[in-house]
């Protein structure tokens, strides 16, 4: 198939790991263009058209940014791996990209225009930082990683930006003929792992909060090896928790926001965690059986709020929602229950925004936001907020 191609003058980022450019006489036709910078001329491949804008791959560089750097890793381009969107972007100029992306999302969902938003970064630098890695396998046994928007599988050599010991593992050396997925995990303790289609041989060990975890390899984790203990740090910073007050960490995952918790207000202190997800039910109950406060309820938080498996008064609310995020029931219901602060914690700035509008149209503000870099090379950025009444 031969694809269109065009010169776009690259406008400004948008949430997603593309740019936006203008197509034809002003006001133009809306692009979304990956591998591109602000300020650049590309010469760009359509690769979609939908009846309000096109989507597109900069695939010739005639203005370059000054940002513009060659990407590390030989499989970071337009016809081959769509996992990393930045790699051709300079580590400084991803931070204020993905910065410029939360406040252009505050603004236009959220009413918070001028937000400050400042994209910190983690430790060890941009690459062999994924402790969590799934690759694909094709109708040959080969494995590799896909396309962008696509399930056309892409063989490599290895993945750059995967943990050391993830890429030293004998993965894509081999075929996996009776696989349709290979999982790998780098674990804080022991060996990496590997699991055909998620079949791994027992548990993995990670540490964080001053705590040793145990939890199947399916269980999510996170997948930067300081972001753990980065996410709770920042979450005890903002809530301040007081001895003895009660907490709610909803979306609470294997417990550690529960843990973090637990050392402030106290072993006893009364903390519900809400989880739907199996395996991670299960880590929760187990790591955190050491301490009398914590109750595991395992539903989704819709259902347990609907079903008051989970009321109010309560003091303090973690919300770690899915990349969906928690949605006007879950945030409603929050507000209802009459927390002194929620702790916000999320993985998608465009959910973030529009219950942070839900937040501020029930009354409340949104004081205080960290943002980290728990993702580079790609768009992704994890926020932190402080929601109070």
């Amino acid at each position: 198939m031969i694809l269109e191609r065009v010169t776009l003058d690259v406008g400004p980022v948008a949430h997603g790991g593309h740019c936006v450019a203008r197509l034809g006489e002003p006001p133009g036709r809306v692009v979304f263009v990956r591998h591109a910078l602000p300020g650049e001329r590309v010469i760009a491949e359509i690769t979609e058209e939908h009846p309000g804008y096109l989507r597109a791959d900069a695939v010739s560089v005639l203005e370059a940014s000054p940002d513009r750097v060659a990407p590390p890793c030989p499989f970071a381009r337009p016809d081959a791996c769509g996992g990393c969107d930045l790699q051709h972007v300079a580590p400084a100029a991803q931070l204020e990209w993905k910065a410029a992306v939360v406040r252009e999302q505050l603004a236009r969902l959220a009413g918070l225009p001028d937000f400050p938003v400042v994209v910190e970064p983690l430790p060890g630098g941009p690459l062999g930082w994924r402790t969590r890695v799934r690759y694909t396998v094709d109708a040959a046994g080969r494995p590799g990683l896909l396309k962008h928007r696509s399930h056309e599988v892409v063989p490599i050599d290895r993945c750059r930006i995967a943990h050391p010991a993830i890429q030293e593992l004998p993965v894509t050396a081999r075929t996996w003929p009776s696989a349709s997925t290979v999982d790998t995990v780098a674990p804080a303790e022991g060996p990496a792992a590997v699991g055909p289609d998620g079949d791994f041989d027992g548990p993995v060990a990670e540490r964080a909060v001053g705590r040793e975890w145990t939890l199947p390899a399916d269980a999510f984790w996170q997948v930067h090896p300081a972001a753990a203990d980065t996410l709770a740090g920042a979450v005890l910073d903002m809530l301040e928790p007081r001895h003895g007050e009660s907490a709610w960490d909803l979306y609470g995952g294997a417990g550690l926001f529960a843990a973090a918790l637990a050392a402030k207000l106290g072993p006893d202190a009364p903390i519900t965690l809400v989880e739907s997800a199996p395996p991670a039910v299960v880590a929760a109950r187990t790591n955190l059986a050491d301490l009398a406060g914590p109750r595991v309820v395992s539903s989704t938080v819709e259902a347990a709020l609907r079903r008051r498996r989970v009321e109010g008064p309560v003091d303090l609310v973690v919300l770690d929602p899915p990349r969906t995020g928690a949605g006007a029931a879950v945030t409603k219901a929050v507000m209802a229950a009459g927390p002194r602060a929620v702790a916000y914690v999320a993985c998608d700035p465009a959910a973030f925004a529009r219950d942070v509008r839900t937040f501020r149209d029930g009354g409340w503000r949104l004081a205080t936001l960290r943002a980290f870099d728990l993702f580079p090379m790609t768009h992704h950025v994890e926020c932190v907020g402080l929601l109070l009444p």
